[in-house]
C-alpha cells in the first residue's frame, strides 16, 4: 500500500484528510501517532520534524506531506476520486480554499483555545483569552449562518475540501460553545455533516478516545 497517514483519530485536523481519504474510498494504512510514547515520538518526529499531526507519506512518490489542507491538495492532485475535493475551475477553487481557512483559522483555532486552556494546570488559565475566543467563534457562527442559508455544503451544492475541515471544526466548536438555537442553519449544516458517511466514521474511530476530551471544563 503506498499511502500511510500518521494520525491520532481525536484530533481533528487529523480528521480532515481522513475525510477526504473515506469520501473517494482511496486505500492507505494508518499509524496512530502517540507523542507521549518515547518511542512513538521520536518515530514521528524523524519523519516529519515539526512535530505536528497529521502526516502522509507516499512510497510510491517518495514524498512527505504534512499539513491537513496540503494532504488534501496533494490527494486531489495525485489521487484523485469521484469526490472532487477542489474543483477545477479556478474560482470555485478559490471559493473552496477560502472557506477551507476560514473554518481552521476562525473556528478551529478558536476552538482550540478553548479545549487547551481546559488542559492548563491550576493557576495558568487564561479566562479573558478563553471569552475572546468565544466571542470569534460567535462571529464566526454568525457569519456561517448567512452563509449556509441557501447552500447544502459549504461552498455550494459540492461537497468539497472546505466541508473536510468544517465537519472537525463544527464538531468540536459546539462542544465548547454549544450553536443552540441561535444558528439554526449551522446546526442543520452540522447535522447535515455529522450524517455523512466519511463524517460519521472518523467520529467512530475517534469514540475510543473522546474521554480524553475536556467536556464540562474537565
Amino acid at each position: 500500500m503506498s499511502l500511510t497517514m500518521h494520525l491520532h483519530p481525536l484530533a481533528s485536523f487529523c480528521w480532515k484528510p481522513l475525510i477526504a481519504l473515506y469520501e473517494n474510498g482511496t486505500p492507505f494504512a494508518s499509524v496512530v501517532v502517540d507523542l507521549g510514547n518515547e518511542q512513538s515520538r521520536a518515530a514521528f518526529l524523524k519523519l516529519w520534524p515539526a512535530g505536528k499531526m497529521p502526516v502522509l507519506r507516499d512510497e510510491a512518490l517518495d514524498q512527505t506531506v504534512p499539513e491537513s489542507t496540503i494532504i488534501i491538495e496533494y490527494l486531489n492532485a495525485h489521487y484523485p476520486g469521484p469526490v472532487e475535493m477542489i474543483p477545477a475551475d479556478v474560482d470555485l477553487a478559490r471559493q473552496v480554499r477560502l472557506a477551507d481557512r476560514f473554518y481552521d483559522f476562525h473556528v478551529q483555532e478558536p476552538m482550540q483555545k478553548i479545549v487547551g486552556d481546559r488542559l492548563r494546570p491550576e493557576g495558568r488559565t487564561d479566562p479573558f483569552g478563553v471569552e475572546q475566543a468565544r466571542a470569534q467563534l460567535r462571529g464566526s457562527y454568525a457569519i456561517i449562518e448567512q452563509d449556509m442559508s441557501s447552500r447544502t455544503w459549504a461552498t455550494g451544492e459540492a461537497f468539497t475540501m472546505a466541508d473536510c475541515s468544517a465537519a472537525p471544526a463544527l464538531f468540536y466548536a459546539n462542544k465548547v460553545e454549544p450553536l443552540g438555537d441561535k444558528y439554526p442553519a449551522v446546526r442543520r449544516y452540522h447535522d447535515r455533516l455529522l450524517e455523512r458517511r466519511s463524517v460519521a466514521r472518523v467520529i467512530e474511530e475517534a469514540q475510543p478516545y473522546f474521554k480524553f476530551f475536556p467536556y464540562n471544563n474537565g
